[in-house]
């Protein structure tokens, strides 16, 4: 299993907490620290158990509100932190 702590930039959420299963493209947990709690409380539990390409696919370019990003668009760059890190890429976890 990989799991990561990504900083979101730009949005309320201020830590996004990854897991994905030893494939390394498959979401076991994501939990969000900060933010909206309902609403990533329902994307963590929407996004489990689905591949990384789907819901990137889904979320990737989401904005909020004003802002040019969203914690649903942060958390794809976070997905794609942690499968490099599965694949053994050692770039760094942040956006």
């Amino acid at each position: 299993m990989t799991s990561i702590d990504f900083t979101p930039h730009g949005v309320c959420s201020r830590n996004i907490h990854v897991e994905l299963a030893d494939d390394g493209r498959t979401i076991e947990r994501v939990a969000f620290t900060g933010g909206c709690n309902g609403n990533l409380k329902a994307i963590s539990k929407l996004v489990a158990g689905k591949p990384v390409d789907e819901i990137t696919a889904i979320l990737d370019g989401n904005t909020c509100g004003n802002r040019p990003t969203s914690c649903a668009d942060q958390l794809c760059g976070a997905l794609r932190a942690a499968v490099a890190q599965a694949a053994g890429d050692t770039a760094p976890a942040e956006a």
